[in-house]
């Protein structure tokens, strides 16, 4: 780690974020997961080959160019297969999502949960508001795929301001973890510094997400924040952040971004499921059973899916603000 936990400690208060590099060794802790995506984008490729969309499955290809090949052959974009959350609307029993072995460990990796216990305390619960974005060149985004959240270009947004008002006194941190290296060109993040001490500001449900109207906004203090692979921005969820369009011409950028909060307080998402993931005080009630996890995430699908889809966010469209 390239930070005493102190030092991040500190600018995290002053500034709202912080960067620290090296948290992760890309080559060895992302391999297993690279591995998983792998054997999804086989399947994916086996259903394109089948109805007549893909004339070859592009195998031998490094994974962010095989994805890459797909996307510009099919003229599709795929990232709810990838993502190790539900989507917030149409959940049915077979909506899919990614909740491999490999992403369970990094979600309890020592190395990340070391920092984030210097931050929040020994007693740790990962947070369910969590996401694998892997974004494509905006070239080859219709409009009517440039309103994925997962894929696109996010907006100016906090993240109380896409929680329920039950998380509003919680101590959430996020961790947004660099799979690939990120910069201005292919879509890095975008961060406003000190903004977490200006309280909520209202948000708009809208297309690709929620975000801050922005008549609301000055961003005259704005900065981006180019990582390399293995780095990790952690910030609270009161600072306003979002991130750019991948305006490159074969880069595919990858991010996980990650949430833990100390145990005991609500999640700001209580319809998907947390889990203690350190604790000093009972390490006998740690999830450490990556199965066990998968099965809490099918069973809040079969749930959601058995049923009408209750509210994920405190604002309305037609709000004045929104106009």
């Amino acid at each position: 780690m390239s930070l005493a936990i102190a030092d991040v400690r500190m600018q995290l208060a002053e500034e709202g974020f912080v960067v620290v590099e090296d948290v992760f060794d890309p080559a060895t802790d992302f391999a297993s997961i690279v591995d998983e995506w792998d054997a999804i984008l086989d399947g994916i490729a086996a259903e394109l080959l089948a109805e007549g969309a893909l004339g070859s499955a592009h195998t031998g290809l490094p994974f962010t160019e095989r994805l890459l090949a797909l996307c510009v052959e099919t003229g599709r974009v795929f990232h709810q297969p990838f993502d190790i959350s539900l989507p917030q609307k149409d959940i049915t029993a077979d909506t899919p999502l990614h909740v491999g072995p490999a992403v369970f460990d990094l979600l309890t990796h020592d190395a990340l949960l070391d920092v984030v216990e210097g931050l929040l305390g020994p007693e740790l619960v990962s947070n369910p508001v969590q996401h694998v974005r892997m974004k494509p060149p905006v070239s080859l985004l219709s409009p009517e795929r440039s309103r994925s959240y997962l894929a696109a270009k996010v907006p100016w947004h906090q993240d109380v301001g896409v929680l329920l008002p039950e998380a509003d006194s919680s101590t959430i941190l996020s961790c947004w973890v660099a799979i690939t290296d990120a910069d201005e060109e292919n879509g890095c993040m975008q961060v406003v510094p000190r903004s977490h001490r200006q309280g909520l500001y209202d948000h708009c449900p809208k297309e690709p997400a929620s975000g801050i109207p922005e008549h609301l906004l000055t961003l005259d203090d704005a900065i981006s924040l180019p990582m390399r692979a293995g780095s990790v921005l952690f910030f609270g969820q009161e600072l306003i952040h979002g991130s750019l369009d991948n305006v490159s011409e074969s880069r595919v950028r990858i991010s996980m971004d990650l949430r833990y909060q100390p145990a005991g307080q609500p999640s700001g998402r209580p319809q998907f499921p947390s889990f203690l993931a350190r604790s000093r005080a009972h390490p006998e009630r740690v999830l450490r059973d990556p199965v066990a996890w998968a099965e809490m995430w099918h069973e809040a699908r079969d749930a959601l899916s058995r049923g009408e889809v209750p509210a994920f966010t405190r604002w309305h469209a037609d709000a004045p603000f929104c106009a």
